[in-house]
């Protein structure tokens, strides 16, 4: 504990992150910017070296704030993990992801626990940032570190502080976002308090490291149904002849009471698909059913189907069958000017069109070609966006609203706009090209 104070109070600590992602690496930049010495490890040499070089991985995290804090020498990034012995405290940010039968697969998790358990060392704090089930951390982290011979609580502190990244946010950052935390013992909780408010402006303690597991959970649950409930108004209201997005945004002048959600072609992102369904697969082990959040999950599941049938249906009205068609879908990322396409309802948009007989083409500026994932293999690279070229396709999927398209160009160009992100809302002239969906 002696160690521990003297090394906050000098800031004389090296900080080790696991995984150097979405979550990590926006991380590793506040604890070095900090003046913090900030040790980042990941599996892939490719990413080390690239991050090594003074490169972002990421356009959340520009290249001069990687090039700053790994000339300031503050920063540097190893696939080496016997290193963990080097550092003070091993902040997990791995992926935690659904397997098929949606239960959480916590394959990363196991394994980063493994492998810090063969290099543990006493003192050391662990803490996981991934969202995940109440009980992880005590029940599944503990005794896999534990393995090591020392004891949590006791020869090492082990806490929780789940990540709120919102690449692309231009009102808050990883260090402006207020942080929950929570420990193992109170002592646990002290010290994880302390390490991040070195780089963390607000910190939100919790009373058990379950209740910090649940904080992230109730979040992401919050989003999910009230996007769902907005998905089907605007089936709903499309079948009315009534614009959602209109009954959005006069709802939204309320100031009390009222908080605007927008409807969009399915859930996207590391969190909102997957994390309602950690507590949904939690609370089946306490005989609880989760009506909402199994009825919410249905609805934006289907949200891709429901896209696609109305592309079909505005071919139709053309006289064009969805078979043979050719089809181009801007924006592969999951959300407005960001280059994370994990989850993004565009990737089963397009498997969906192509099962369809489609012939499909994507834009994206912040994504130059597809890469292999976890469900998805496309093999695709962004085409070019010309004149010549956006009026050559039957019909333009906005799949993704990016601020960087000039959407009176694209309408003006098209012969059809499947429009499921409201982007065209201001576009003037050439409005019976385009289809709500």
């Amino acid at each position: 504990m002696k160690n521990w104070n003297e090394k906050l109070a000098n800031d004389d600590l090296v900080v080790g992150i696991l995984g150097l992602g979405y979550v990590g690496l926006p991380l590793a930049r506040e604890f070095a910017s900090a003046n913090i010495s900030t040790l980042g490890f990941d599996i892939d040499p490719k990413k080390v070296n690239v991050l090594n070089a003074g490169k972002s991985i990421i356009k959340n995290v520009p290249h001069d704030e990687v090039r700053q804090i790994v000339t300031s020498g503050r920063f540097s990034a190893t696939s080496d993990m016997s290193r963990i012995q080097e550092v003070d405290a091993v902040l997990i940010c791995v992926p935690t992801p659904l397997t098929e039968n949606r239960e959480p697969d916590m394959q990363f998790v196991i394994k980063s626990c493994e492998t810090i358990a063969q290099y543990i060392q006493k003192g050391q704090l662990i803490t996981l940032e991934s969202t995940t089930y109440p009980g992880t951390s005590r029940d599944l982290m503990a005794p896999i570190l534990e393995k090591s011979g020392l004891k949590a609580g006791k020869d090492f502190h082990l806490a929780y502080s789940p990540e709120r990244e919102d690449p692309g946010n231009k009102h808050f950052t990883t260090r402006t976002i207020p942080k929950v935390v929570s420990g193992l013992t109170p002592t646990c909780t002290r010290i994880a308090t302390q390490l991040y408010s070195k780089a963390i402006k607000t910190l939100v303690p919790v009373s058990s490291l379950e209740a910090a597991e649940a904080t992230k959970i109730v979040e992401n649950i919050y989003r999910c149904i009230n996007i769902a409930m907005v998905n089907e108004l605007k089936m709903v209201f499309d079948r009315m002849d009534i614009d959602v997005w209109e009954v959005i945004r006069a709802a939204s002048t309320k100031p009390f009471g009222y908080s605007p959600f927008y409807p969009g072609p399915g859930l996207g992102g590391h969190c909102i698909p997957i994390d309602p369904f950690y507590l949904t697969w939690k609370a089946r082990q306490y005989g609880m059913p989760t009506r909402f959040i199994e009825l919410a999950g249905e609805i934006n599941t289907n949200m891709p189907h429901y896209v696609i049938e109305r592309t079909m249906d505005a071919l139709n009205n053309q006289r064009k069958s969805l078979n043979g068609s050719k089809v181009l879908v801007l924006g592969l990322a999951y959300k407005p000017d960001i280059d994370d396409v994990r989850e993004s309802p565009s990737l089963e948009l397009i498997e969906l069109l192509k099962a369809k007989g489609a012939k499909v083409d994507y834009n994206d500026p912040y994504i130059p070609q597809t890469h292999k994932q976890r469900d998805y293999n496309l093999g695709m690279k962004s085409k070019t966006l010309t004149d010549k070229m956006i009026a050559s396709y039957d019909a333009v999927l906005i799949a993704t609203n990016h601020s960087d398209y000039d959407y009176a160009r694209i309408v003006k160009h098209a012969q059809l706009v499947v429009d499921t992100r409201n982007a065209t809302a201001d576009v003037k002239t050439g409005r019976k090209k385009i289809v709500k969906a």
